[in-house]
């Protein structure tokens, strides 16, 4: 039996879990066992949930992740959009996998260390995970599917009766269990096992280059005001002057985080992402318009509203550092 470890450090979220890997959807491959132990003590303490992990819980939560059932068409899971091969992002700038067909409003982001994450989606309208998994299952352009039929669906199958009652004894197959499941995997993707990380913890295989040495000074002299703590997210909503102001309706995802606060503050005002695992997740941005780091960092070279001053050579030796923060263990670890 293969054993997955997930160690998270002190603080509200304090977890040492030992979780065997589970068949993913109906009689699919097992999860690739991971390499070795990712530790995540350097990290921020993550906030309390309300839904403890448990190591069947996240089992469960495994196999719902990869489950077409959660679409109307059966035919569409979380996977679809959330490669764990491109450490669960898709490659593309707005996906058009969808039930529907139609290109969607927003790039789908990578889905690590989501624990110290509160407020999700680009724009922060859903306040914990439990709440934002539903949101792509109902979606009409994402998976289309009705709780009713879901629930029935997974209800009739013995096999993930027998994973619920394992998770929420007595409980049942129930749009809670699947919710609360769900989150439980989410919060176990945690990715703290980059070069980096090694480097930090004074581990073997921490050695950084001369250059990505200059480009972590460099990130943190003029980057670390958003791309803050061991994260390298503030976990907060920012416009950095993609584009310029303009009036848009209430409900256009183009405004951002004022599309859920309705404050003026927050147009066009997005979620700062990690800089994590850059190399699996292109495009960037919240609408994926910048292809490589290149292309974003000369957004920021332009100036305006999150200008940053970079020379040339600064710009380059960031890059450098900016893939000494790959993971590729954690990226193989779930990669199916």
């Amino acid at each position: 039996m293969t054993h997955i470890r997930v160690v998270i450090g002190a603080g509200a979220l304090a977890l040492a879990l030992v979780a065997t890997a589970v068949l993913v959807g109906r009689g699919g491959a097992a999860a690739r066992p991971p390499r070795r132990v990712a530790r995540a003590d350097h990290f921020p303490p993550a906030p309390a949930t309300r839904s403890p992990a448990t190591r069947a819980g996240i089992e469960l939560g495994r196999r719902l992740f990869f489950d077409p059932r959660l679409s109307a068409n059966d035919r569409i899971s979380c996977a679809t959009c959330h490669e764990p091969a491109r450490a669960f992002s898709d490659g593309v700038a707005r996906s058009a996998r969808g039930i529907s067909g139609a290109t969607l409003a927003r790039n789908a982001p990578g889905l690590a260390n989501l624990a110290w994450v509160e407020r999700l989606f680009w724009d922060g309208g859903a306040k914990n995970l439990e709440s934002m998994v539903l949101g792509p299952i109902q979606h009409p352009d994402e998976m289309g599917e009705t709780v009713a039929r879901m629930i029935e669906q997974l209800a009739a199958d013995p096999v993930m009766r027998e994973a619920f009652a394992r998770a929420f004894p007595g409980e049942g197959v129930t749009p809670s269990g699947v919710m609360r499941a769900l989150a439980q995997y989410l919060r176990s993707l945690v990715s703290a096992d980059s070069r980096y990380d090694r480097h930090v913890r004074g581990e073997a295989g921490g050695e950084l280059a001369d250059a990505e040495l200059r480009g972590l000074a460099v990130v943190r002299a003029k980057c670390a005001r958003c791309h803050a703590t061991e994260l390298f997210t503030d976990r907060a909503f920012h416009d950095i002057g993609l584009d310029p102001p303009s009036a848009l309706p209430d409900e256009d995802p183009r405004r951002g985080r004022a599309r859920v606060t309705f404050r003026a503050a927050d147009e066009r005002a997005f979620r700062t992402p990690s800089l994590r695992n850059l190399s699996y997740t292109a495009p960037y941005m919240h609408d994926g318009r910048f292809a490589t780091l290149a292309e974003v960092l000369a957004h920021y070279r332009r100036g305006g509203v999150a200008g940053v001053a970079l020379t040339d050579d600064e710009a380059d030796d960031v890059i450098a550092f900016l893939r000494a923060l790959d993971d590729p263990d954690f990226v193989a670890r779930h990669a199916r």
